[in-house]
């Protein structure tokens, strides 16, 4: 009797953690942006239009690592479309300064500077091609050396970082607060 009361237990906890949620990506945005979902107690209201700016000024962890707060952007689109918010009301606009400029750059320019493929383009250019706003600082271009030509194709360039974001504003978008 004693033997068997570890092993139901074992059994219980096995089944608990392969019943456990797994995230997912989409409806949006398919190569990032996996979310979980939830159940909420505060209703998602299905007729706002949720515009939100994000800033990216944290270049990621290491040149081969994706950005996390590119890929948050894709979270924000995906938890939302998930919920039922039609996609014409979604929006997450991305605004990149400061070492976070070179995110944005092509895959060739990006390998010149960093010897690989830039692993954000292929999200990038997701968020693109779902109409999401994706801005390059032009004071943070201009003082980097970037040029518009090193940029995946559909990226925007602002007279500056705080420009873009009360252009969004004006626009009615919200600033990320994190």
């Amino acid at each position: 009797m004693r033997l068997r009361l570890p092993v139901f237990a074992l059994l219980a906890l096995a089944s608990s953690a392969s019943a456990q949620q797994r995230p997912s990506a989409g409806p949006m945005i398919e190569s990032a942006g996996a979310v979980f979902s939830v159940d909420p107690d505060i209703a998602v209201d299905k007729n706002q239009y949720y515009k939100v700016a994000f800033e990216i000024a944290t270049p990621a962890s290491s040149p081969e690592a994706m950005n996390q707060t590119i890929n948050t952007v894709a979270r924000f689109l995906n938890m939302h479309a998930q919920a039922g918010v039609a996609e014409d009301h979604l929006s997450g606009a991305i605004v990149a300064h400061g070492g976070a400029s070179f995110e944005l750059l092509n895959d060739a320019a990006y390998r010149a500077r960093h010897g690989v493929d830039n692993p954000n383009a292929q999200l990038i250019r997701e968020l693109l091609d779902a109409g999401q706003p994706v801005i390059l600082c032009g004071q943070s271009a201009a003082s980097r050396g970037i040029v518009k030509e090193d940029l995946i194709p559909g990226v925007q360039v602002a007279l500056s970082a705080m420009t873009a974001f009360l252009m969004l504003q004006e626009r009615g978008y919200r600033v990320n607060p994190w």
